[in-house]
């Protein structure tokens, strides 16, 4: 019989980040957990109705450390998370911040300018 006093290595997944949706005024804020992930290694993309958030999250303890791991339970590797919205999102300005391992995506909607006749 064989026992793990640690958990057998995982294979190596891409994962799919947890995502806040909220509706705001003139439109959307998401607001993704990426906990240990650099800005760097992000990249968002707005096309239409679809928002994509993809990069990669790399363990900077063996890269910085030259350690070896024991046991491992956090996803080191690419990810990426779609969201489809209800509204078309090609003409929204669109805002970044990122502090705390969270990464907030504004999609504010630009308002049709209103002519007097």
């Amino acid at each position: 019989m064989t026992v793990f006093l640690f958990s057998p290595p995982r294979q190596i997944q891409e994962w799919q980040p947890a995502v806040d949706i909220y509706k705001a005024d003139g439109g959307w804020i998401l607001k993704f957990d990426l906990a240990g992930v650099r800005l760097d290694d992000v990249r968002v993309q707005v096309r239409q109705r679809r928002v994509t958030v993809s990069g990669i999250r790399r363990d900077w303890l063996t890269e910085d450390a030259g350690c070896r791991h024991y046991s491992m339970e956090i996803t080191y590797s690419r990810f990426e998370r779609t969201i489809e919205l209800p509204d078309n999102l090609s003409q929204s300005n669109i805002g970044l911040d990122y502090r705390d391992g969270i990464l907030l995506v504004r999609l504010l909607q630009e308002k049709e300018s209103k002519t007097n006749e």
